[in-house]
């Protein structure tokens, strides 16, 4: 499902009038997400899962193209853990 396809499902669930109402909540949620994970903090939806920030130590890598060894640097990526509702309707 694309971003476009979550909106009609949005719309639909939600029973609203218009697709940009729809749009607006969807990227509303996105939006939320995205500043609360900016600032260190987590965002639990119980039984879907948790969103958080993880810091990622530096390490020696390998350039695929030329196999000379770099050092990626230190990083803060987004992480999401599935909550017991998500994984139990996926199986």
């Amino acid at each position: 499902m694309t971003k476009e396809g979550l909106v009609e499902a949005v719309m639909k669930a939600a029973e609203m009038d218009t697709k940009k109402q729809a749009q607006l909540a969807t990227e509303a949620v996105f939006e939320a997400i995205t500043k609360t994970l900016a600032r260190g903090e987590e965002v639990t939806v119980t039984g879907f899962g948790t969103f958080r920030a993880v810091k990622v130590a530096a390490r020696d890598g390998i350039n695929p193209k030329t196999g000379e060894k770099i050092r990626i640097a230190a990083a803060v990526r987004p992480k999401f853990k599935a909550g017991k509702g998500l994984k139990d309707a996926v199986k």
